[in-house]
């Protein structure tokens, strides 16, 4: 055999071992390809969505704090996006993939779990960085607040006698439109051993699910005397329910007089207003949650607090002080989040007045209301509509209007009941 023949043979040998061996690889890649359980894959998934929520989270937060055209916006979001794209590459894109399309034939799994360490660890960082910066935000009581929530209320003790109270800056705006008063801010001065009563408000203003409630008390012989847990928006500001999950806004006590903090609702507004009077309430249970209210006033004069969408709302609050007060006579449910249906989840409780007519019917004639009746005889709006709120600012012409043709319950151990004329 000649020399270059020999050559010859042995390249093309080789040719065919190379390619071989290729074949191999590739067959093995194939039958590899899966090598995990389906319990890898999807732990794999849980996290890929954990951290994409993670910066999900951490981008919202800052975009509340600082807005949307923030410098320090925009740069963390960069950073904060780059580092995570970067991160799902080089963790979970094929190695062929990266091979061919990004760094070509330079990277090998040394390299790639290398890089997965390194940017998985100073992903961490940044995110912890965030999420300390996030915790450490405090709220504050000197900013420049809107009108309606500019002042604190306070209240002071009759050293003789514990039941009066007096309060300061008890609101009593007079609303023109929406956005529109005449301010006044007031001292009151009420007497709890003349608690009659309590009416939840519910306000609704984005749909059937969401709404604002208020609770209003009763006494014998003065006008009722509202109590409001509200954001404290600054001026310029407006509300976001998203807003609320990322410290975006204070919370705020009001204590205000009905023809205000319920006129602005269902007039100057336009909001639909309900109001519901809850009845089998002892005055002892009626007064400890009136003393919560002003555990509330103490407890915001002394330390400003975050309001939450989910978990120190206007509803939710009340809830959480109420059950304080009965104990387990007010069972979990899902609607103390769903604020709108807190008038049906008193009503499945019995605290609204099942009977209604039973004062002027006799029992075997008496009809229950159902809730659709309830809420077609709570509602305000129609009953004050065209109110001239400039008459006798300190009168009880508002608050009697808004509870005709409903229900006054008396306290169980107190008198029967009672129901306003139509």
């Amino acid at each position: 055999m000649s020399p270059r023949a020999f050559i010859s043979r042995l390249f093309t040998k080789r040719i065919q071992n190379q390619s071989l061996a290729s074949t191999r690889q590739y067959d093995s890649e194939k039958t590899h390809s899966w090598p995990h359980s389906w319990r890898y894959y999807l732990l794999q998934f849980f996290i890929v969505k954990a951290l994409i929520l993670s910066a999900v989270w951490l981008l919202m937060a800052i975009w509340y704090q600082f807005g949307g055209n923030s410098t320090v916006t925009w740069f963390a979001t960069t950073v904060i996006i780059g580092l995570l794209t970067a991160l799902l590459t080089v963790r979970y894109l094929p190695k062929r993939v990266l091979s061919k399309q990004v760094l070509k034939s330079f990277i090998n799994n040394q390299a790639k779990n290398k890089a997965s360490k390194w940017l998985t660890g100073l992903y961490v960082g940044v995110w912890l960085t965030g999420a300390g910066w996030f915790v450490s935000i405090t709220p504050q009581q000197l900013r420049d607040w809107k009108p309606e929530v500019g002042q604190i209320l306070s209240y002071t003790r009759d050293a003789n006698n514990s039941d009066l109270i007096t309060f300061t800056n008890v609101r009593n705006f007079d609303w023109h439109t929406g956005d529109d008063a005449t301010e006044r801010w007031e001292t009151r001065t009420v007497d709890m051993s003349k608690l009659s009563g309590v009416d939840v408000i519910n306000s609704y203003w984005m749909g059937p699910l969401i709404a604002h409630t208020l609770v209003s008390f009763r006494f014998e012989d003065d006008r009722p005397l509202s109590f409001s847990l509200e954001i404290r928006k600054e001026n310029g500001e407006s509300f976001s329910a998203l807003g609320g999950f990322f410290k975006r806004y204070e919370l705020s006590l009001i204590a205000s007089e009905e023809r205000d903090i319920i006129y602005t609702r269902s007039n100057a507004r336009g909001e639909q207003v309900y109001l519901f009077p809850v009845s089998h309430l002892q005055q002892h249970e009626v007064k400890s949650l009136f003393e919560s209210y002003l555990i509330a006033a103490d407890e915001l004069n002394a330390k400003p607090e975050w309001y939450n969408t989910l978990t120190s709302n206007c509803t939710n609050i009340i809830f959480y002080m109420a059950r304080v007060v009965s104990g387990e006579r007010l069972p979990w449910d899902y609607r103390i989040w769903v604020s709108g249906w807190l008038p049906n989840y008193l009503y499945d409780l019995g605290m609204l007045d099942a009977s209604p007519q039973n004062n002027t019917q006799s029992a075997t004639n008496a009809q229950s209301w159902s809730m659709d009746t309830w809420y077609e005889r709570a509602h305000i709006n129609p009953k004050v509509k065209g109110f001239n709120n400039g008459n006798n600012i300190h009168g009880s012409e508002f608050s009697m209007q808004i509870r005709q043709g409903i229900p006054i319950p008396p306290l169980a151990d107190r008198h029967a009941i009672r129901v306003n004329p139509n």
